[in-house]
């Protein structure tokens, strides 16, 4: 003799099932450390040779490859999209002008898909690959170690417009950084951390023109900006000049080291953007700037932190992508 359920037995049965099922493909689908453990051991060793390899030939490659990380997950969230060529119908992130000739690495990051497709074909995403490559930059120039999720799947949309949109630009002030990160459900404190990537690599001079010759109308520099640094400034980024190409050191006294300079700069008023400098102007802000400034392992601590949580933007995981 069968038993018949009662009907709301049944429905409560069948609401708890597909909940259970749905926790259980999320928790399945979520990022993990180790993900290619068992699929491709050898990911992350053939990602940090290939960035070995490309910091010994050119040391810009590592601020180059945290940058691009960031303006991958910044932009669609961590899906190597920013990685996508342009085609006729279609310019990609990579050749936004925000991008190009700005970004970096792309070579060290198809070297290390090269290899990783003949060990391993169709198992390594180019997003893990850019997350790695970013950790491994870090690491290199002396920052912290630390340990990456991985399983995030590629996306196959890439487009320019989005970026100029997305990426907060070097003139924002503290509000407007406070919510393009809020957007990306990074919370102010997390933004004064993580823009100390600021600490390593180069600026281009048309970047931060602006604030070297006739700010906000007057016949000057920027009177929030270091008389004597914006003097060696406009020394190497001439007013007027056409070259594109010109660059400065973000942070002069250590700019291959991942350190706490880049909030040093800022107390001293030598900071290159004004997005560095109106963290001053918030008294949260200046606070946590100046507690980092003053405690450079408590800030790697938080920077790691970040970094992977960053890492972990709108990634598309499972089966999508």
């Amino acid at each position: 003799m069968m038993l018949k359920m009662p009907l709301h037995s049944s429905i409560i049965f069948r609401v708890l099932f597909l909940a259970l099922s749905c926790l259980s493909a999320q928790t399945e689908a979520q990022l993990k450390v180790g993900f290619y453990s068992e699929s491709c051991e050898s990911a992350e060793r053939i990602v940090n040779e290939e960035v070995t390899k490309g910091f010994m030939k050119d040391k810009g490659i590592a601020p180059g490859l945290v940058r691009m990380h960031f303006h991958d997950c910044f932009v669609r969230g961590c899906d190597g999209s920013i990685l996508i060529d342009s085609n006729s119908s279609n310019t990609a992130e990579k050749d936004s002008f925000v991008n190009n000739p700005s970004l970096r690495g792309f070579e060290i990051i198809d070297n290390a898909k090269t290899r990783l497709e003949t060990e391993c074909k169709g198992v390594v995403s180019c997003a893990d690959i850019l997350a790695f490559a970013a950790r491994d930059s870090v690491v290199i120039t002396k920052g912290p170690v630390y340990d990456v999720p991985a399983g995030r799947r590629d996306g196959r949309v890439s487009l320019a417009s989005e970026v100029l949109r997305d990426i907060p630009g070097p003139s924002l002030n503290v509000d407007q950084l406070t919510q393009s990160f809020a957007n990306r459900n990074l919370t102010q404190e997390e933004m004064v951390t993580l823009s100390g990537a600021h600490t390593i690599g180069q600026s281009h001079c048309t970047s931060i023109i602006n604030r070297l010759y006739k700010f906000n109308g007057t016949n000057g520099a920027d009177p929030t900006l270091d008389s004597k640094y914006a003097g060696q400034l406009q020394q190497q980024c001439p007013q007027g000049s056409k070259d594109s190409s010109l660059v400065v050191p973000m942070n002069p006294g250590s700019q291959l080291v991942t350190d706490v300079g880049y909030y040093q700069d800022i107390l001293s008023n030598r900071s290159l953007f004004t997005s560095d400098q109106t963290l001053l102007t918030n008294s949260n802000t200046a606070s946590e700037l100046s507690q980092n400034a003053m405690n450079q392992s408590l800030w790697m601590r938080k920077f790691a932190a970040v970094m992977v949580k960053m890492g972990q933007i709108d990634v598309l995981i499972g089966m999508s992508g």
